[in-house]
């Protein structure tokens, strides 16, 4: 077991370690410097890659939540829910069949590549993990709030907001933050729908390294991995407070 995390953890520790290496090539040691992470900041590559980055995280996590939301209240109790066994399909699946599919459907249809495609692709894979999450935190609730409601005049809309939402929201802020992670992290579905005029950062850091390896790829990288372990902390504390309460 503990040659298992070693092998894990090493080449990340390595990773780290090497991004404040003052020598233009990241596997040759000269000593410590912060130059790249100065010159990340000021790299407008970067900066717009970050951007492309975060309008798809955000537009895909805000399309995931509310599709998700909607579908499973409507379904509970029709034949609908049902498709909530389809949505695990995402997760069983390989992001590479998934994302080889989404490109031959655009194909098919002739869309475009470009942002539009991206969002979509990234709201699919998001919809895995919201349906499941919520649909597990919907079917805990107790159902004499839901009936109490409507029996008391409220509409299915206002139930919907002013009952469910504010019951759901631990589980829908750890959705949130869980397809917000795997967006801004995820390669494949970029790689294949995004087309030549959109650029986020996994494909920048790929871009990068087929030309050569620098410093600035690992200070790139380990501001991803921390950005990605504190929303995976907030998640793991999220999922522990829903499961309590």
């Amino acid at each position: 077991m503990g040659i298992t995390y070693t092998m894990l953890y090493i080449p990340i520790i390595i990773l780290v370690v090497f991004s404040f290496n003052d020598a233009e090539m990241s596997f040759v040691w000269k000593g410590f410097s912060w130059r790249w992470y100065q010159a990340l900041f000021q790299s407008v590559e970067v900066w717009n890659a970050l951007y492309n980055s975060l309008i798809v995280a955000c537009s895909s996590v805000m399309l995931s939540l509310i599709l998700g939301v909607l579908f499973v209240f409507y379904s509970a109790g029709t034949r609908l829910s049902r498709l909530v066994v389809a949505f695990y399909g995402t997760l069983a699946a390989p992001e590479i069949v998934l994302a080889i599919g989404l490109l031959s459907l655009f194909s098919f249809f002739g869309v475009p590549l470009g942002m539009v495609t991206l969002i979509a692709g990234h709201t699919l894979l998001g919809l895995g993990y919201v349906v499941p999450m919520v649909y597990d935190r919907f079917s805990e609730l107790d159902y004499r709030l839901t009936e109490a409601s409507l029996d008391l005049g409220a509409t299915r809309t206002q139930t919907f907001f002013r009952i469910i939402v504010p019951l759901l929201s631990p589980a829908l802020l750890a959705a949130a933050l869980l397809v917000f992670i795997i967006s801004l992290d995820d390669f494949l579905i970029s790689f294949f729908c995004a087309g030549a005029s959109t650029l986020t950062l996994p494909m920048y850091i790929f871009s990068v390294l087929r030309t050569g390896a620098t410093p600035l790829v690992n200070a790139l990288s380990t501001l991803l991995l921390c950005v990605s372990s504190l929303c995976v902390l907030i998640f793991s504390s999220l999922r522990v407070k829903s499961q309590l309460f």
